[in-house]
């Protein structure tokens, strides 16, 4: 039985998502041209332009340099990808309050296999629906959907409806849908690859229909009978839903090679407190403690501890980084990179209260 994929896009294929959450954190962007990427003067590019933005020519990956010329009235925000990863922190969550099969593809796109949940009296775009006003009412940001029984179809869909707009691919409208496909608008086929298509007069889903598979295959490679079956709406692709995160762990390159142990256990004080900081929001604690050295000579090496009882707090992952550091380091070795990282992850017994849990 074939299932049925709700494929959600929220970002720079589909709604802006880096400029959606400027302008609902500056509502004085709205309905301006946004463009959000890097600094002009450091060869950044863009990450997501504002439908406004677009109009002047404006897209993600271009150079911020060439976006000043072609929008130079616009309003350019420098990116902030700690505010964009927790708010696809909170759109997973959502996700994953609906249903565990969900496979992110970026911060703003995921799949999601909803098949379990489709009743008669539920169809999936009802869910899908739901899902959508559940993001707005948490983040206060539109998202649009796809809704069909593979992935390929459920991406295509999600992107015929947009800004804020919900697509169903089904059995009875999946053919006429691709036969009247531009080639270029099928996910996968880029600027060369309609190139290519076009030389061999490919400009529509039909003409690709038109080709037999032996055809497409001496023309194309392996990827000819990709695109057989994408003429045909198959795709055998399951949604395989994320890892679980087995470790937690923080990092630092010192500006110079160090060899003075006060300035280094600093280091793990604070590696160890950010290290709890992301315990704490996975709400995870941890039975290894491994403390990672990169020496001057670029050699790493590192030491584990296995402990009885779980940890999480920053006074307990230090203590025991704190040992581990003494052990490895070497006094006449300068180095270069230390990390502090805590693993064997279990579900924390305790959570940090709010007053909405006495409520």
């Amino acid at each position: 039985m074939a299932y049925n994929n709700i494929k959600q896009l929220f970002g720079r294929h589909m709604d802006y998502f880096f400029a959606q959450v400027e302008m609902r954190d500056n509502p004085k962007l709205k309905g301006k041209p946004v463009i959000v990427g890097g600094k002009a003067s450091h060869r950044g590019v863009v990450s997501t332009a504002s439908y406004e933005a677009r109009a002047y020519g404006v897209h993600s990956a271009m150079p911020m340099t060439q976006a000043h010329k072609l929008c130079p009235n616009g309003y350019y925000v420098t990116s902030r990808f700690d505010t964009y990863r927790e708010v696809s922190g909170q759109i997973m969550k959502i996700f994953r309050s609906y249903t565990e099969l969900v496979e992110p593809m970026s911060l703003d796109e995921a799949y999601l296999d909803i098949t379990h949940l489709v009743r008669p009296d539920l169809p999936a775009s009802t869910i899908a629906n739901y899902i959508r006003r559940d993001i707005y009412e948490v983040t206060r940001l539109t998202a649009s959907a796809g809704v069909s029984y593979n992935k390929f179809l459920a991406k295509l869909a999600s992107g015929m409806n947009k800004p804020n707009g919900l697509t169903v691919i089904d059995y009875n409208n999946v053919h006429e849908i691709l036969m009247q496909l531009d080639i270029g608008d099928f996910p996968g086929v880029g600027k060369a690859s309609k190139k290519k298509m076009h030389q061999h007069h490919i400009y529509t889903g039909q003409d690709l229909y038109n080709k037999d598979e032996f055809e497409l295959i001496r023309l194309f490679g392996k990827r000819g009978r990709g695109l057989y079956n994408k003429a045909r709406g198959i795709d055998h692709n399951e949604v395989k839903a994320s890892r679980v995160r087995k470790s937690v762990g923080t990092e630092r390159t010192f500006s110079t090679d160090v060899n003075d142990d006060d300035v280094i256990l600093r280091k793990i004080r604070e590696l160890s407190g950010k290290t709890a900081e992301r315990l704490n929001k996975i709400q995870k604690s941890g039975k290894t403690v491994t403390v990672k050295i990169k020496t001057y000579q670029y050699e790493t090496i590192s030491k584990q501890k296995s402990l009885r009882d779980p940890i999480r707090t920053e006074t307990d992952i230090y203590n025991i980084a704190y040992t581990l550091y003494n052990d490895l380091k070497d006094p006449e070795i300068p180095i270069r990179l230390i990390g502090v990282t805590v693993g064997s992850l279990e579900q924390s017994d305790f959570k940090n209260l709010t007053i909405y849990d006495f409520i």
